[in-house]
């Protein structure tokens, strides 16, 4: 609610700015003047929402002794796992679409303009994409409840690894780039384009970074390109808005790569849950 008071009360000028198109997009790209955009909000707390749901999950029922029965009972092993994750995902969805579906009732209303199909197309993939990043940083909890014997120890785990690619992982990437592609020598000019691409490149290994790129590109049409492009290249391109299916095309990888993630860390969990001895 904070995020879409501030991006109707900025509305306005973002509209002014960018040209008026695609005007119903801004209420998930416009921050306030002291508050975040609704995307951003996702970016930074949504592992909250995934982080609270699985950093005990496991260690808690170990540590209260209720594992032991629930493995008891007539049901398979591996369905205790599957059943944790796929609980919390589904609560993940419901959070998501439904913040999603507030945001555009709650604009409707206050901005009288109903989006259009590419718009609802946009706000769909972005949504789809944000129920997946949740879901990685839910997997990833859950792995850590599972290898860890106390809730508290795999809460600050699971934390530490969110504070570090949210909000350090920049300041690693270019300290990186810098030091193999200094730019700041005679061939700095030369090493410009190797220093970039580097840093970009470790950038993408954050999931957060993943994120913010995927969700500005699918809900920004103005942004035509990622990476990194030449004076060549720009001369001659005609300024416009980039197509919805231009724009998957964009962040086809970012979404595979979120899913590879998501896959892996409960793939993970679930090999270490089904060797651990439950009864220790």
């Amino acid at each position: 609610m904070a995020s879409l008071s501030g991006a109707l009360s900025n509305i306005r000028d973002a509209v002014s700015q960018s040209g008026g198109g695609f005007i119903f997009l801004k209420l998930f790209t416009t921050s306030g003047n002291s508050i975040y955009s609704f995307m951003t909000f996702l970016a930074f707390l949504g592992p909250l929402a995934g982080i609270t749901m699985g950093f005990d999950a496991v260690c808690s029922e170990r540590s209260q002794g209720t594992l032991n029965r629930l493995a008891a009972q007539p049901i398979y092993r591996d369905s205790i796992i599957n059943a944790k994750f796929l609980a919390g995902s589904a609560v993940i969805a419901l959070l998501v679409f439904s913040l999603g579906l507030m945001m555009c009732g709650v604009g409707i209303l206050r901005i009288g303009i109903p989006p259009g199909i590419e718009e609802i197309f946009r706000i769909l993939i972005f949504l789809l994409f944000s129920w997946v990043y949740i879901s990685f940083w839910l997997g990833l909890s859950i792995l850590f409840s599972v290898l860890c014997r106390h809730a508290a120890t795999s809460a600050l785990a699971v934390i530490s690894v969110w504070l570090f690619f949210s909000l350090f992982m920049s300041l690693v990437a270019g300290a990186a780039a810098d030091l193999i592609f200094p730019t700041s020598d005679i061939a700095g000019y030369a090493n410009m384009l190797k220093n970039y691409t580097l840093n970009l490149g470790l950038n993408r290994i954050s999931p957060f970074y993943l994120f913010s790129e995927a969700s500005a590109t699918i809900l920004d049409p103005n942004i035509r390109t990622i990476s990194a492009i030449t004076q060549s290249q720009l001369s001659g391109a005609i300024a416009g808005y980039l197509p919805f299916g231009q724009s998957i095309l964009l962040i086809w990888p970012h979404l595979v790569a979120m899913l590879a993630l998501t896959m892996a860390s409960f793939a993970v969990s679930y090999v270490c849950f089904m060797r651990q001895e439950i009864r220790a």
